[in-house]
């Protein structure tokens, strides 16, 4: 995934101009290498770069929500988007999160956006939903919602679930620095496994991979 800004609570927005700058030579050159790229942006007109230089996924953050452009851009490309959920801003997300019941509010909150994105042009099957873990969301929240993920399934399209090396992870443990976090998001991706999430986010690749390998082959021999 290629991304020009950061999305971390408290991070501050950059203009569309260096998004672009940015991120377009990047996409240009893995997309000439051979890799399958996505772009993570919220604005329509980086999107459009991004597609024009080779990109091949739309990821945003805020589920095509933030730019009123951005759904036509995504429905006349007809690129797989992923669509999050977050509550507020990267810059003040974190400050006090509030639900009326997180898992239900996360869940209504996407089935409408895929409903948006069908009523737009947006195949179905181009679209996955990702609940946000640690996007506007407490320790507690993020528990609810990766016990709850099975439930998201309901919205009928695939699951991402992005939790590598978050914070809530040191939290539970030791406080452990973003790189020393392995263990615990290897867990949590067994966590989504179990819960029949498609695709994970992650940092550590081949670390995660052989644990998926594991995981199905004793899933497998029962």
């Amino acid at each position: 995934m290629s991304a020009a800004r950061s999305t971390r609570p408290g991070a501050e927005p950059v203009s569309e101009a260096a998004e672009i700058a940015r991120v377009v030579p990047v996409i240009r050159g893995l997309s000439d290498a051979g890799a399958r790229v996505s772009v993570d942006t919220r604005h329509a007109a980086v999107m459009r770069a991004a597609i024009d230089a080779g990109a091949q996924i739309v990821n945003d953050v805020t589920a095509l929500e933030s730019d009123p452009e951005s759904l036509g851009v995504v429905a006349e490309s007809s690129m797989p988007v992923v669509l999050m959920h977050m509550q507020g801003d990267p810059r003040t997300m974190q400050k006090n999160p509030d639900y009326a019941d997180v898992v239900f509010d996360v869940f209504d909150y996407l089935k409408r956006r895929v409903e948006v994105c069908l009523d737009a042009g947006i195949a179905r099957d181009a679209i996955a939903v990702d609940v946000g873990i640690g996007f506007g969301k407490t320790l507690e929240h993020n528990l609810r919602l990766l016990d709850a993920l099975a439930m998201f399934h309901s919205i009928g399209t695939p699951l991402l679930l992005g939790l590598s090396r978050k914070s809530f992870i040191a939290k539970l443990s030791n406080g452990e620095a973003p790189k020393e976090r392995l263990a615990g998001s290897l867990a949590g991706v067994a966590a989504g496994l179990a819960r029949g999430v498609q695709i994970f986010r992650v940092h550590d690749v081949a670390e995660t991979l052989q644990m998926i390998a594991v995981w199905q082959a004793i899933e497998e021999s029962s």
